[in-house]
């Protein structure tokens, strides 16, 4: 089982460590700390990776990201491989301005994931 974060959250929230690779240069990031977010409907990765990884930023694409508040702001789309529980998933992730990232429901719905709050627990079925 993993634990949930009480440093960065308050209450505590589940986080995860994965792994970043570039799918260019095979350049990886090892222990990047990921929210685990049923709300988000993306994954999102601290931007901070982006440039330990050597990512080409040129020609990403920018899309409008809207919160729950329904705050907009702009966000760059990279290429990356990102490793969860064993599982390797290909894909766009958009980059965010903050030291850790969050893992959305475009992963999470591969997972049976248990949720245990009151022990501040959780782990994949």
């Amino acid at each position: 089982m993993a634990n949930y974060d009480s440093a960065r959250f308050s209450p505590p929230a589940p986080l995860a460590n994965v792994v970043l690779r570039n799918p260019e240069n095979g350049f990886e990031e090892k222990n990047v700390p990921m929210l685990l977010d049923t709300g988000s409907d993306v994954t999102l990765v601290p931007q901070i990776y982006a440039k330990k990884l050597f990512l080409d930023l040129s020609l990403s694409r920018q899309f409008e990201l809207a919160g729950f508040d329904n705050k907009k702001s702009l966000a760059q789309a990279v290429e990356l491989h990102l490793i969860f529980e064993g599982n390797t998933f290909r894909g766009e992730y958009f980059l965010i301005e903050q030291d850790y990232g969050v893992i959305g429901r475009n992963i999470l719905n591969f997972f049976k994931i248990q949720f245990d709050g009151k022990n501040l627990r959780w782990k994949v079925l």
